[in-house]
This record gives C-alpha cells, sequence and structure tokens, in this order.
C-alpha cells in the first residue's frame, strides 16, 4: 500500500513536470519510488529536481539515427535516482504492394529481385507487424563506473516468413566509455540513412548486428569522436568440393574518426575503416587459407536549416559482405575460380547512397534518394548467374496525428542485374501506421 501511495503522490506532480521544458522537448512520465512520504507529498522543488534528474540520464543517453526507439513515456526512478528504468516500444503495421515486378522478400531488397519473369512473380500483396519492437533501458548512477546504460530490445522477426518468433536485436551494457553485448556494428552511422516505411532501407547501407567489444572517446567540446571495436566475424562465402568453410579465427576490428559542428552537434562527416581476416581449408592440398578483407567508408549527415537535411555514405572494400545491406548473407566475400576451381578470392564491392529529407511542417516530412551497390568483375572469378548491380530509389510521405502516432507512405523501384547483364526490377508502394509507447 506504501508503494501505491507513492505512484499515486508521484502522479500529483506530472502536470507541473509537464511544464518544465527540456533540451529536446522531451517530458516524460516519471514515476520516483522508494522516496520517503515526506518528500513525496511535502517538498515539490526536491520532487522536481529528482524527476529532472532521470529525465536528463535519458535526453543524454539517447541514441538518434536508423530505426532506433524514440523516447519511452514513462520511466521508474528510485531514490536519489541511483537506478532508473524505462519499458517502451511501438506497435507497426505495413501493408505493401509490389507491381510490374516484384522483391521476393518481405522487405524490398533489390538482392531477391527475380530475372525471369513468371506467373508468380508480377505481383504480390503483404501485410507485415513482425518489426514491432519493445525495449527496456536502465540507467545506474553509481559513485565508481559513473553512468551506467543496459539497454535490451527485441523485435518478432526471428523466424521464417510471418511466424512473429521474437528476435533480440541488441543486448548491452555500456559505461566509462566501453560498450559489450550485442549492438549495431561500429561500422554503421546511424544518423547517415533517410527514415523509410522498408525495413531493409538503401541497400548501401550497412545496418547489421555483431557481438562486440567497443570502445567510444568525445573529445571536450564535442566536435570530435573515435570509436574502435571488436566484433564477432560473419563470413558469407561461396565453396566448392576444393574449398571447405571454417570456423573464424579472428574478430572483424571497425572503427572510425568523426566530426560534428551545428546546434547540438546535429550535422556530421565519418571515416570508418573495417578490417577482416577470413579463414578458408584447402581440402585438395590439406592446408587453412586466409584471406585479407578491407573495407573503407565516409558517411554524414547534414542540417540545411530548419527545412532540409542530407544524408550519404560511401563505402568500398574487398571481401565486406556484412557491411553493405544488399550483400549480406550473398556468399560473395569469397569465390573459387570458375574454371578449375583452384583458386580463391575475395571481390571487391563498393556502393552509394545518397538522400534528402524536407520538413514541410512540425508534424509532416519528405524524403526521398537514390542508392547503389556495385560488385566488380573479376577475371576467372565471375560467373554469369553473379550478382553485378543493384539498385534502390525511394520516395515518401510522415505524418505525425500526435506525437506519438504516425502515417506514412512510399513509393520503391528496384532493380539487380547479373554479370552477364541480365536484369530485373521490381515496384513497391507501402503504407504504414506506426504507434510508440
Amino acid at each position: 500500500m506504501k508503494t501505491i501511495r507513492l505512484l499515486l503522490a508521484a502522479t500529483l506532480f506530472v502536470s507541473v513536470a509537464s511544464a518544465q521544458t527540456t533540451s529536446d522537448d522531451y517530458t516524460p512520465t516519471v514515476y520516483l519510488i522508494g522516496v520517503e512520504e515526506s518528500v513525496a507529498v511535502g517538498d515539490c522543488g526536491d520532487r522536481l529536481d529528482l524527476m529532472s534528474d532521470a529525465t536528463q540520464d535519458y535526453i543524454e543517453t539517447h541514441r538518434s539515427g536508423w530505426q532506433t526507439t524514440a523516447h519511452p513515456q514513462f520511466i521508474f526512478a528510485t531514490r536519489n535516482n541511483k537506478f532508473s528504468f524505462a519499458l517502451g516500444g511501438f506497435i507497426a503495421l505495413r501493408a505493401s504492394y509490389d507491381f510490374d515486378g516484384i522483391s521476393d522478400n518481405l522487405d524490398f531488397v533489390p538482392y531477391d529481385i527475380p530475372l525471369v519473369e513468371n506467373y508468380n512473380n508480377r505481383q504480390q500483396l503483404q501485410m507485415d507487424a513482425s518489426t514491432s519492437r519493445i525495449f527496456l533501458k536502465g540507467i545506474a548512477n553509481s559513485n565508481t563506473l559513473g553512468r551506467v546504460v543496459i539497454y535490451i530490445d527485441a523485435d518478432f522477426r526471428g523466424g521464417s516468413g510471418t511466424s512473429y518468433t521474437p528476435r533480440v536485436r541488441s543486448a548491452y551494457v555500456s559505461m566509462l566509455g566501453f560498450t559489450l553485448g550485442r549492438d549495431v556494428t561500429t561500422f554503421c552511422d546511424l544518423d547517415a540513412a533517410p527514415t523509410t516505411i522498408d525495413f531493409e532501407g538503401p541497400n548501401a547501407y550497412n545496418y547489421n548486428f555483431a557481438t562486440l567489444i567497443r570502445y567510444e572517446y568525445a573529445f571536450a567540446n564535442d566536435h570530435l569522436k573515435v570509436g574502435a571495436a571488436a566484433e564477432m566475424p560473419k563470413v558469407s562465402a561461396t565453396y566448392n568440393y576444393k574449398f571447405l568453410e571454417m570456423r573464424q579465427r579472428i574478430p572483424d576490428f571497425p572503427l572510425y574518426f568523426q566530426y560534428a559542428w551545428d546546434e547540438n552537434r546535429s550535422s556530421h562527416l565519418r571515416a570508418s575503416a573495417v578490417l577482416r581476416n577470413m579463414y578458408v581449408r584447402n581440402d585438395v592440398v590439406q592446408d587453412n587459407k586466409r584471406l585479407f578483407g578491407w573495407g573503407l567508408q565516409l558517411s554524414g549527415t547534414i542540417r540545411l536549416g530548419r527545412i532540409a537535411r542530407l544524408y550519404m555514405n560511401g563505402v568500398y572494400g574487398r571481401g565486406i559482405t556484412p557491411y553493405i545491406q544488399d550483400l549480406t548473407g550473398s556468399g560473395l566475400d569469397f569465390v573459387p575460380d570458375n574454371g578449375t576451381g583452384e583458386e580463391i578470392s575475395a571481390l571487391r564491392m563498393w556502393g552509394w547512397q545518397a538522400a534528402a529529407r524536407i520538413n514541410l511542417s512540425p508534424r509532416c516530412f519528405m524524403t526521398g534518394g537514390y542508392s547503389m551497390v556495385d560488385v566488380d568483375r573479376k577475371e576467372d572469378f565471375a560467373f554469369d548467374a553473379m550478382y553485378n548491380q543493384g539498385r534502390y530509389i525511394f520516395g515518401n510521405i510522415f505524418y505525425s496525428l500526435t506525437p506519438r502516432c504516425q502515417i506514412a507512405a512510399e513509393y520503391l523501384y528496384g532493380s539487380r542485374k547479373n554479370m552477364d547483364s541480365v536484369k530485373g526490377h521490381a515496384n513497391r508502394v507501402s503504407l504504414q501506421l506506426c504507434y510508440h509507447f
């Protein structure tokens, strides 16, 4: 009963706290748990200070960018704000219709566009709510470790088709500049891609997850930031009877250097690199072979006043399919030669995307952009049916019915071309309703 009285007392101050404006106009409902009744119903100033401190923790640890969750609506904080936690997420329902060609995927993936038209790949209707998400975020303020952030989120993309199996996306703890656990790869610049209804997004982008140990450091002026990590490798290659798959032994090593400017450092450019050692077994000579993969990327976002924002990234490397959206799981990190099959080589690949967002009103914005991925043809290591190039063109409009309810519409065009120049294309229109909580 005492806890219930404290929660009821907390709600009496919600309207007072809502009148305060935070640095980014985020004002959650904050419940203080385990606070003495004298504070809960007595000193309003002390209570508002505690609520403000808890809110500030979530403002300063919030990550913006591609597929990140909104601020939580409710925060529960303990005495003196030593620990707080929030449970949030969103429900998203998407309906899409493919015509004049399809992408044979729940998402719009140029790699999965059929090249030969038949009766079953001209049109398709899909409805999907599996990208809905739930997250739990905890923040501990420790005298020894400083601010410690614990975060875990999940969607329902763990199974095949429409099974709606829960899937853990991120699960990490962050403190003293370190992030340990599962998170978006360090090679990904979260703010370098625009918002799309399509869950996959621009095919040259690189939004993937990795189990990692990462260290990041922001210099005092917040203009400069650096980061480096060791990440669990994911190799997707093509094998034959002479070359066999092996367990990997060395982590991938991504790193970045970022320079930010503008109000709240809302514009930036980032230079990234990734180094890879990929193992394969040569079963003919009974020896292990190590192939070196590497990638370079320039990415960023530029704010053009209050009206517009630009997004871009360009990536180039060898054997880096986990770091290019369209090529993830494609088997093109390295391939054997198409003659004797006695040689194997990591392939060169590159991609780029550019997009713009126009703010039509405080509630409405539209975005559009172009993206392309290319796998270079290498003599003796390219066969006719191998992926050569994919294109992704999009335009959309988003409108907020309320601060937490949003509707959107989108058009997508994509194409795929193989090494033998055989091409296929697809068109998709999508509608989405999303409600954050």
